[in-house]
C-alpha cells in the first residue's frame, strides 16, 4: 500500500467548505478508480488554516494510472466550486506502508 499525503493551507473561514467540497468532488472522483483504498482528511486544532489529506492506494501503479486529463478536469471542478486563491497545496509526499513479520509469525 502507498500513501499520498497532501498538505493544504486554506483560508480559515473557508476550511469547512474546503473539507466538504473535497469529499464531494475529489474523494467521489478518486473512488471510481481501481486501486483507491480510501481517504482521510485531517484538520489541525492548533492551525485553523491547515488541512491534510491522506489517500491510500493499493500500489503506486494504480495511483499513477489516473490520466492527467482526468486529474485536470477534477481539479478544475474543485477550483470552480471553491473559488480562486483561497487555498494552496504547499506540501506533497508519498509513503510506502511496510509490514514485517515478527519472529513469532514465521
Amino acid at each position: 500500500m502507498v500513501i499520498e499525503w497532501l498538505r493544504f493551507r486554506v483560508q480559515e473561514d473557508l476550511r469547512e467548505q474546503f473539507v466538504r467540497l473535497d469529499e464531494e468532488i475529489w474523494t467521489a472522483a478518486l473512488s471510481q478508480y481501481d486501486g483507491f483504498l480510501g481517504k482521510e482528511v485531517w484538520i489541525s486544532a492548533d492551525d485553523l488554516t491547515e488541512v491534510i489529506s491522506v489517500i491510500r492506494w493499493d500500489s503506486t501503479d494504480s495511483w499513477y494510472s489516473i490520466p492527467n486529463s482526468d486529474l485536470d478536469r477534477i481539479n478544475a471542478q474543485f477550483d470552480e466550486a471553491m473559488g480562486s486563491g483561497v487555498y494552496e497545496l504547499f506540501e506533497s509526499k508519498a509513503y510506502q506502508v511496510r509490514k514485517f513479520l515478527s519472529s513469532g509469525d514465521a
